[in-house]
């Protein structure tokens, strides 16, 4: 016999708060995730140096690039969420199922490699930080945050481990805040977004070519997928769209929220990146950034040791954040095109192919530290490679995105599509100019 209400739980203050925390439960905000950390990630220590050295480089004229990728990048994103929760499948899953296996293989064998090589330049980037905040020695402190990222990965289950990644994505604020202890000339910085100036040679469009190429990347896509299919699990009685129609409209509307609030979060932090180091290293004649870590050690003789510990605390935040869906993302495409079983929530014995990608990964990318390989190259070809994958990529995930075969009822409408060919379009132009000499 079930107990009998007290007075409190039938008064009207309490089934006013009972709605209440429904309503609260079902606003979008509540369910923000694998777009926000997917956005976050996008602005790991590699993506912040090269953001750095677009404001060191051409101060305020490579602002407008941050504008026009949002839409862009938040669209592709947009797609493979979507193709995630309405499929129950990750995308190297679904491209295994409507494309020959040469497609999937080239896509996969190139991710990896791409990962690696990235891993490799954010966790130096974390381990000179940490070096220049602590003092310890910086193969120390890499190695630190390298265990540290696969004892969560494989040790801690995903739904609690999301909940640490969720926070760290308040450490890109610390870029916004950067610029309230510098003077910005705000009349100026809105002119520079709408009308640049600079000479369109090759250096610059080696600049714009790095800025995309770090913005738009192929190990998000994996990542946003499947992260909708790992979210999908969580959820008790969830289904794919395409066999249960009825949270469709939730589900997707959610997509929407979490995917185009995510990436604005992360454009807008790429944005401040760039003001930032215009405001400061540009304007004091600073204009050749090598690494992130350069970039905030370069600004505390200019914007003082708050903005300095500001700009190096970031960069640990989102590398925690960054080093993880990077492993993640390359460990989801292959034991998805293997058919392996995969997932975070999963234990380690259950998934030991998945977990054991995650963790050379992560490895490979400690080991080159100790390698004649510098960092920084790595972090160059994994552009190159990065804008040699994203091209054929972004038209698999349309494809797939507007196939009614795989998609059912749940195509994607006519401007996502629109956009994701435009980004296509830019990807595929900067991906050109990246390979070709000069």
């Amino acid at each position: 016999m079930p107990p009998t209400p007290t007075a409190s739980e039938n008064s009207p203050r309490e089934s006013y708060l009972r709605k209440l925390w429904g309503r609260l439960r079902e606003h979008p905000l509540a369910r923000v995730g694998p777009g926000l950390v997917t956005g976050v990630a996008d602005d790991d220590p590699s993506g912040i140096a090269t953001y750095s050295q677009a404001g060191a480089q051409f101060g305020l004229d490579m602002l407008w690039t941050m504008p026009l990728a949002f839409p862009l990048m938040a669209a592709v994103q947009s797609m493979c969420a979507q193709i995630g929760r309405v499929t129950g499948r990750g995308l190297a899953a679904n491209i295994k199922v409507a494309f020959p296996p040469i497609v999937l293989h080239a896509v996969v064998l190139l991710l990896l490699i791409a990962n690696v090589l990235n891993i490799s330049a954010d966790v130096a980037a974390m381990g000179e930080v940490a070096e220049l905040v602590t003092g310890w020695n910086r193969h120390l402190m890499t190695a630190f945050f390298v265990v540290a990222t696969l004892v969560l990965q494989i040790f801690i289950p995903y739904h609690r481990y999301v909940r640490f990644l969720k926070w760290l994505t308040l450490s890109l604020l610390a870029y916004a805040a950067v610029l309230f202890t510098v003077r910005v000339p705000w009349h100026e910085v809105a002119l520079r977004t709408i009308w640049p100036q600079f000479p369109l040679n090759s250096t610059a469009a080696a600049v714009i070519v790095g800025v995309f190429g770090t913005t738009i990347s192929p190990y998000l896509f994996f990542w946003q997928a499947s992260q909708e299919v790992e979210e999908m699990g969580d959820e008790q009685g969830a289904a794919p769209l395409v066999e249960d129609r009825r949270l469709a409209p939730r589900e997707l509307r959610r997509i929407r929220w979490d995917t185009w609030s995510g990436m604005f979060y992360s454009d807008l932090t790429a944005y401040f990146i760039i003001l930032a180091t215009a405001v400061t290293l540009h304007s004091a004649g600073v204009t050749d950034i090598d690494t992130a870590a350069q970039a905030a050690s370069a600004l505390r003789p200019l914007a003082g040791d708050f903005a300095y510990l500001l700009f190096a605390l970031g960069i640990l935040g989102v590398g925690l954040i960054g080093v993880p869906v990077l492993a993640g993302s390359g460990a989801y495409a292959l034991a998805e095109a293997r058919g392996w079983t995969w997932g975070l929530e999963r234990k380690a014995q259950d998934a030991r192919g998945f977990y054991t990608i995650i963790a050379v990964s992560v490895l490979a990318g400690l080991l080159i530290q100790y390698s004649p390989i510098s960092p920084m190259k790595a972090l160059f070809w994994s552009a190159v490679i990065n804008g040699v994958v994203a091209v054929p990529l972004m038209i698999v995930i349309i494809l797939l995105v507007s196939k009614k075969s795989i998609m059912g009822d749940f195509t994607a409408s006519r401007p996502i599509v629109v956009l994701g060919w435009i980004a296509t379009a830019v990807m595929g132009a900067a991906a050109v100019r990246m390979i070709l000499p000069g």
